[in-house]
């Protein structure tokens, strides 16, 4: 055991020591604490997008999945993939330009402002609330990862694992803003690329061949043959759907905000395509060989998502076993650092910096947004005090909030002219409000909900992009300066991919 933690404190060492170095080199403004100055690297970009995209479910949620739906997972992990190379298609290019056009836009609530001509306007403060909400409850579902790590790994109680897991997570970003957490998740993506290569490996020597770990798999779960028989359409489009939720991610789309230029997007991609379709392919790997392998050496899981904990330390030396739990505290915290971050930003900037009747300075701002960050924290770390919750439906309800309530409007603001100010307010609202009825009303008539039907996402995407369109054909048309501004970003695109 006594491996075991040396290899976490050598990770916790690492990312405070990240923290440090950020906080002296880039924390002199609120751009910089916020964006990195708008001079992070392809590399640091992709690996920062896709660490801070996939949290603990991607260790822990998705390979648990596999127990619960077996080869049905697969769909989620295809969905994700396409919204992922989409989203850097369609979105990144022109968002890094556009929010630097419009007056040097800092948040997702401060684009939407400036990109209608309504800086200080509703729509930042509704855009703002609703980051804050989804992401304290997003949060929360890291702490649950980080909480379940610390009580399976090493018998800690389940609340302390999570306030440690808080506590790292905050004073790295606390000091180094959003450098250190681009850092650190870019040093978080490699070691959970290594780990998600290396633990189905060796988990799969355990069999004679291929067959044999299918065998044992079948015995537990349906075939592949069988799941596409017992597959209807509202199913497949719900898991496909969980790619539509990339469009509207605050926490990824900010990182194609930061990047160094437009012409480095396409190195970016390349590699975050790659890191991602290796990892989760990693992750399915590690779920299937982990249903062969308990029912093998019939072993019984309390909790499927902890298949991974279990791996690191019956299959590997207590060294390497730390090695890989610290890859699940990558996971985890990739995604709370940058999740608090946005928060904190739009806390700072989209409420308390805009609405504020005095002038507020940059040294000001970047100790209040310090300060959001550790409410946030603390808000997010009491909603994850209970050891029951499931991190891949605490996930999905919050990927789905954002997708629905940000993502059509995002692609309706880079690819139409005429979309209003009246049409996104609708988007935002309208899309909100049908996932939250999705999760939460008990209509049907065993009192469940419509999302035991269909993915929230689905429903959610569609009413919001029906309403930006409806509404911004039936309202006044955007003023010719905030048209000429779309053009000017277009041309601009075209010269500097040219």
């Amino acid at each position: 055991m006594e491996y075991t933690y040396i290899s976490l404190g050598v990770y916790f060492v690492l990312m405070l020591a990240i923290g440090i170095y950020a906080a002296k080199t880039s924390t002199a403004n609120l751009s910089e604490y916020m964006l990195g100055g708008r001079q992070v690297s392809p590399q640091v970009t992709a690996l920062s997008a896709g660490a801070s995209d996939m949290s603990g479910w991607m260790l822990m949620g998705l390979p648990g999945a596999i127990f619960v739906s077996g080869f049905d997972t697969i769909w989620v992990a295809l969905g994700l993939v396409i919204g992922a190379w989409a989203n850097y298609k369609l979105v990144a290019p022109k968002l890094r330009l556009y929010t630097e056009k419009t007056n040097d836009s800092l948040t997702l609530p401060d684009f939407f402002g400036k990109r209608f001509d309504k800086e200080n306007g509703v729509i930042r403060l509704i855009s703002a609330v609703v980051i804050i909400i989804f992401f304290t409850l997003y949060t929360s579902a890291g702490l649950v990862g980080g909480g379940k790590l610390f009580e399976t790994a090493f018998a800690m109680n389940y609340q302390t694992g999570v306030v440690i897991t808080m506590l790292v997570v905050v004073a790295y970003t606390l000091m180094g803003g959003f450098l250190a957490v681009s850092m650190t998740d870019f040093v978080q993506g490699v070691i959970m690329f290594i780990a998600l290569i290396l633990v189905p490996v060796v988990a799969f020597t355990h069999f004679d061949s291929p067959s044999s770990m299918m065998n044992y798999s079948l015995e537990t779960i349906p075939s592949f043959s069988e799941s596409l028989s017992g597959l209807t359409l509202v199913s497949l489009l719900s898991s496909l759907a969980w790619g539509l939720g990339y469009f509207g991610q605050p926490h990824i789309i900010v990182r194609f905000m930061a990047i160094d230029s437009v012409k480095n997007i396409k190195t970016a991609r390349r590699i975050g395509m790659s890191w991602m379709t290796v990892t989760i392919i990693g992750a399915l790997a590690t779920g299937l060989t982990g249903v062969a392998y308990t029912r093998k050496f019939e072993v019984t899981l309390a909790d499927p998502e902890t298949i991974f904990i279990f791996f690191s330390e019956v299959l590997f030396h207590p060294l390497i076993g730390g090695f890989l739990l610290a890859a699940i505290l990558a996971a985890v915290m990739s995604t709370i650092s940058s999740q608090l971050l946005v928060s904190s930003s739009s806390l700072t900037e989209d409420i308390y910096r805009a609405y504020s009747k005095k002038a507020v300075s940059d040294k000001t701002a970047v100790n209040i947004g310090r300060l959001c960050v550790f409410g946030v924290a603390v808000v997010a770390s009491f909603i994850a005090m209970n050891p029951s919750s499931s991190i891949l439906s605490i996930v999905s309800n919050a990927w789905a909030g954002f997708g629905a309530a940000f993502g059509p409007l995002i692609l309706f603001s880079l690819l139409w002219q005429k979309v209003t100010y009246e049409g996104a307010l609708a988007g935002i609202i309208t899309g909100t409000v049908t996932v939250l009825f999705w999760i939460f009303a008990p209509v049907l008539a065993n009192g469940e909900t419509l999302s035991s039907v269909v993915y929230e996402m689905l429903p959610g995407f569609f009413i919001s992009a029906v309403s930006i369109w409806l509404v911004s054909l039936i309202t006044k048309a955007p003023s010719a300066e905030i048209q000429k501004t779309f053009k000017d970003v277009n041309h601009q695109l075209i010269q500097q991919l040219s």
